[in-house]
């Protein structure tokens, strides 16, 4: 297994139930990042979105930019830019802009675009988004490379294009893998990192495809092919969680909000990496926790499905990403990452280990050091009497 593992959050963001201030929420997006910044969360990845009313950040890049002065270590990802929407020389300069603004902070995520009403608006047909994801990453990369691209698609054309900045850093490049292997295909290619999305329910279910399996051998095979290097630190898996104190409170926390974002998957959003199933609370809750999907329970049920992702995988995978929802309140979400961040990320950080060693040393030892201390006070005291006496005397 890899050694430290990296934790953060993939920001859609999902604002549900349906009916909040949009400024407020955008505001309180700005206000989760930092305070994931504060509990030492490695990594967070925000998404691009344009319609279906509840994930309200059109533009991750400048949701960055925002974000990076109020935030002093946490890695910053576009945790998805829809690439075929946008014009690749434009994303290629506007990352390397920003890769500059945050000295080296910021990650570029990239996927085909979830949404089919944003590729509808836009012209663009659905079947076309994957085949058109890995043109331009072919042609961003090249881009970000330092090439001189010039080319024409069915949807741009560049003439002598090139970046007149170059990046200040090695910055990382993620791809979505979903239910298509295009995103293990291009991670591969590249020896770009992997954001399996999903396949958390699936690689669990007994009857289920084994999604990380097919997206790792996929990688696997590509990464041999263009002579790159199989990189599992860089592989991050991508699911939700809400944990509490006891199981009991956890589900009595996520009535809150759960209803509102199957509602979304079931009626809204046609997103076929998250194929949810229940309609009432207790249905749905059963359903995330009984499928595999998601945490709803205790420090130690994210332990355990951690653990069990690991031996589903392999191998491991280098980071564990939440899968951000607003199932419980404001405060009860926050408490959630707080009691990740102390009892679950330093399981699979080396944290423990030295800590309880330290320990079982100390206790060992108790014994002879602590009669060792206790004979050195009664010597005190007899030193001072003896001293006190000659004085008097």
């Amino acid at each position: 297994m890899l050694n430290r593992m990296r934790f953060g959050v993939f920001h859609a963001p999902y604002h549900l139930p349906m009916g909040q201030n949009p400024n407020l929420a955008l505001h309180r997006d700005v206000e989760f990042i930092k305070h994931l910044d504060r509990l030492g969360f490695d990594e967070a990845w925000v998404g691009e979105h344009h319609s279906c009313g509840s994930e309200l950040i059109s533009d991750p890049a400048l949701f960055l930019a925002h974000v990076a002065p109020q935030t002093s270590h946490i890695k910053l990802g576009t945790g998805v830019l829809s690439l075929p929407y946008h014009n690749p020389l434009w994303v290629a300069d506007r990352i390397i802009l920003l890769d500059h603004l945050t000295r080296g902070r910021i990650m570029l995520g990239l996927g085909p675009g979830a949404l089919t009403t944003d590729a509808y608006m836009i012209g663009l047909d659905p079947l076309e988004q994957r085949n058109a994801l890995e043109e331009d990453v072919d042609v961003l990369k090249r881009l970000l490379d330092g090439e001189t691209v010039s080319i024409k698609t069915a949807r741009y054309e560049l003439v002598e294009a090139r970046t007149q900045l170059r990046p200040y850093s090695n910055f990382e490049l993620g791809v979505a893998a979903v239910a298509s292997p295009t995103g293990p295909r291009i991670a591969g290619k590249y020896g770009a990192g992997m954001l399996s999305i999903g396949a958390t329910m699936s690689a669990l279910t007994p009857d289920g495809v084994d999604t990380l399996g097919i997206h790792w051998d996929v990688y696997e095979q590509r990464a041999r092919q263009f002579g790159q290097a199989a990189d599992r630190s860089s592989w991050r898996l991508v699911g939700p969680m809400h944990i509490a104190e006891t199981r009991e409170q956890a589900r009595k926390d996520v009535e809150h909000g759960i209803d509102a974002w199957f509602d979304y998957f079931q009626d809204v959003q046609a997103a076929v990496h998250f194929e949810v199933a229940g309609k009432t609370t207790e249905e749905r809750i059963n359903f995330v926790v009984d499928s595999g999907l998601g945490v709803i329970g205790t420090p130690e049920d994210a332990i355990q499905q951690i653990r069990t992702l690991q031996d589903q995988s392999k191998g491991g995978f280098g980071a564990y990403m939440i899968m951000t929802h607003e199932w419980a309140n404001w405060s009860s979400t926050l408490h959630s990452f707080e009691l990740f961040a102390e009892r679950v990320a330093p399981v699979f950080q080396g944290q423990l280990e030295s800590l309880q060693g330290s320990a079982d040393w100390a206790a060992t030892e108790r014994g002879r050091l602590g009669g060792a201390q206790v004979k050195s006070v009664e010597n005190a005291i007899e030193r001072h009497r003896r001293e006190t006496e000659s004085v008097s005397s």
